[in-house]
């Protein structure tokens, strides 16, 4: 058996899932209610059938483990998941990507009045009652960024302004999209394009730019993609990070700091949340490569920051010598939720 599923992400009640499920007939609907996941326990409806589960650690990893990927693991054919608000389609795409399960998409409902503002705050999961877990330390920006940016195909929730518009194209300018009230689900299924990643886990170590995107500014918005081959110093990125949050959507980032020159460390951050993250081991020559989309931050000073942080002249050449100080040896979290 291996079912092939449908993902539908989103921040905001939608019906997207139904209309899917009402074009293919033969499918399964799946969805997931996590708001009492901080007591351990999930509410999901499988063909209108409800089950509680009580869960012993109330996390989304313990979600996935025991209930959701077993359930999918049962069914052959198409199903339909419409995953809770607070769900990162990337974060289950991890968790299928060693079953049977094939992503066949991931469609994301984007609410045009609200994204933008949610995709630059500072407001947590914690913040709107949302969190996941005890620690969960997640902003909403985080969320509803990672969501749109790891779809295959957009569903907006109305007509996007001129700024939407441009970040969206520089997030994810492959996807897709449909307005919600036109939407043709079987038509948007089918624009999703081959090189699309349909659940496929980036690892790292590829192109940032994904689906080469413009880097002209254009309604205020900007793209900074800053590469270079020499290493960082660590406390001077450590201390220019603050620019990379303010007035930022999304950064998602390579670096090599001096003080750790055989890992790869990963940064990614939405709105206030910054993750750190290790790669693990070069797996070709050590560069930079820092992907950096603004809305008011300016791109000028962005650049400047990041190669002021790098090592100097002299600095490169006492570099086995040098004892750095180093902010990030113990701030590594792995990349999963």
């Amino acid at each position: 058996m291996a079912a092939r599923v449908v993902l539908v992400a989103g921040f905001t009640h939608h019906d997207v899932a139904d209309e899917l499920w009402r074009a293919s007939p033969e499918s399964s609907l799946v969805r997931h209610d996590l708001s009492s996941l901080a007591d351990g326990v999930v509410r999901r409806w499988a063909d209108g059938r409800l089950t509680v589960l009580e869960l012993a650690h109330g996390c989304v990893s313990c979600t996935l483990r025991l209930d959701l990927i077993p359930l999918l693991e049962s069914i052959d054919g198409r199903v339909i998941v419409q995953l809770d608000p607070m769900l990162e389609p990337e974060a289950v795409c991890f968790a299928l990507s060693e079953t049977s399960v094939e992503v066949e998409a991931v469609v994301t409902v984007v609410d045009s009045a609200t994204w933008l503002g949610d995709a630059t705050g500072t407001d947590s999961l914690a913040d709107r009652g949302m969190r996941a877990a005890e620690g969960d330390e997640r902003t909403v920006a985080q969320v509803v960024v990672g969501q749109a940016e790891f779809a295959d195909a957009l569903v907006l929730t109305g007509p996007a302004d001129a700024v939407l518009t441009t970040v969206l194209d520089r997030l994810n300018p492959d996807a897709p999209r449909q307005l919600l009230d036109a939407l043709d689900v079987v038509s948007l299924l089918s624009a999703i394009p081959r090189t699309s990643r349909r659940g496929e886990i980036d690892d790292g170590f590829g192109s940032l730019l994904f689906g080469r995107p413009s880097l002209e500014p254009a309604h205020g918005v900007s793209v900074v993609h800053f590469t270079d081959r020499r290493p960082f110093h660590p406390m001077r990125l450590h201390d220019c990070i603050d620019v990379l949050l303010d007035g930022v959507v999304r950064v998602r980032g390579r670096v090599w700091v001096a003080s750790q020159p055989d890992a790869a460390l990963w940064l990614e951050s939405a709105g206030g949340g910054l993750r750190v993250g290790n790669l693990g081991p070069w797996e070709r020559d050590r560069d930079q490569e820092v992907v950096v989309i603004t809305t008011s931050a300016d791109a000028t000073k962005i650049t400047a920051a990041l190669r002021s942080a790098l090592v100097t002249d002299e600095e490169l050449g006492l570099i086995t010598e040098l004892d750095f100080a180093d902010p990030f040896a113990d701030w590594h979290e792995e990349m999963e939720l």
